[in-house]
């Protein structure tokens, strides 16, 4: 039995990253003109927290409860499953986000996002930017094919991006909406890693990032209640 320094980052691949890739190829073209509607979804979605008005919280979470759930549905279980027996895993759980987002945003009505001047909503509408027109072009400006390309609503780590970037500018960020993102992130980047992406550090990153924000956040309303 081989010692466990010996083995390498892909060895805890249960493919290669030729197979993942592929994947995403035969994906995209199977599911083609949807990206067209997922990506006007997004570019709603933005213009609506960056207005801010009106009940556009419900119509932000609708907008992105039906995108975890195409990613639950159409990739997780329908394509990414097989290739990955825990992919059913991650599409449950990505089901459970879309029932949290409906839940809290649609039928509470407890959602509420706005990119004002704050540095935390500034951030996060960058995050949901960068998600959208950003994080897709990475992968093939380093080279990899354009069919290949992973997109908000379509794959999910843009989907996850842009989700923890949208909300980052609600008034009162929900703690339970962002455990399975952050964990997503996590999960993802090493996976990535392991197949040595030159785009893993972007999961994790945004994670850190996300975390940062939601814990100085929280301190300045606790200084803010006892001052």
């Amino acid at each position: 039995m081989s010692e466990w320094w010996t083995y390498r980052p892909t060895d805890i691949l249960l493919f290669s990253p030729q197979t993942y890739y592929r994947l995403f190829e035969l994906y995209n073209r199977e599911i083609w003109p949807l990206q067209v509607l997922t990506l006007l979804l997004g570019a709603v979605a933005a213009v609506l927290v960056l207005r801010g008005s009106g009940r556009q919280g419900g119509a932000v979470s609708a907008i992105l409860a039906a995108s975890w759930l195409w990613v639950a549905w159409a990739y997780h279980f329908h394509h990414y499953a097989t290739i990955n027996w825990a992919a059913t895993w991650f599409g449950t759980a990505f089901a459970g986000q879309a029932a949290l987002l409906i839940w809290m945003g649609v039928i509470r009505g407890r959602l509420f996002y706005r990119a004002n001047t704050s540095l935390h909503t500034r951030v996060g509408y960058s995050l949901l930017v960068f998600a959208l027109f950003m994080q897709p072009l990475m992968g093939p400006l380093m080279g990899s094919p354009w069919a290949q390309f992973e997109l908000f609503g379509i794959a999910p780590d843009p989907t996850v991006v842009a989700t923890m970037g949208v909300l980052l500018t609600a008034e009162r960020v929900p703690l339970t909406l962002m455990v399975i993102p952050m964990l997503w992130c996590v999960l993802s980047g090493a996976m990535l890693w392991a197949m040595a992406s030159p785009v893993a550090f972007i999961p994790p990153l945004a994670a850190l990032l996300g975390l940062v924000l939601v814990i100085s956040r929280g301190k300045e309303k606790t200084e803010g209640i006892t001052s």
